[in-house]
């Protein structure tokens, strides 16, 4: 493996969608229908005033569906409402969506987007 350089984009933002279990499937097929590459999706056990809901006052476990996607800043309130409406985050209990700016995130980059990204810099 040869040793190169990294490149950092410096224009991404992470958006979050914390979900009930069930909804991020449909969150991705949004997102990649928007035009984005996809996403991560992860289990997550939260707590909070439903977890002492069950029988008899026993604690429930909440899980839920942490999905993560990395766009441009550019297209972070777009991708952002996608995200929002395909979860149905606008319902009570459905979760909620959180959007994060990126200092730095370093990726395989084509060498044509690369010499571009090089370009615009000296330009």
């Amino acid at each position: 493996m040869k040793n190169q350089p990294i490149t950092f984009l410096t224009d991404a933002v992470l958006i979050t969608a914390v979900v009930t279990v069930g909804r991020a499937d449909t969150i991705l097929k949004a997102v990649r229908n928007a035009g984005a590459m996809g996403g991560i999706v992860h289990l997550a056990r939260g707590t909070g005033i439903r977890e002492r809901l069950g029988l008899l006052a026993i604690a429930v476990e909440a899980e839920k569906e942490v999905v993560s996607v990395i766009t441009a800043s550019d297209y972070q309130d777009f991708l952002a409402e996608v995200i929002y409406n395909a979860g149905e985050l606008g319902a009570p209990g459905n979760g909620y969506l959180t959007v994060t700016a990126l200092e730095r995130m370093a990726t395989y980059i084509p060498e044509e987007a690369a010499a571009r990204l090089a370009r615009g810099r000296h330009e």
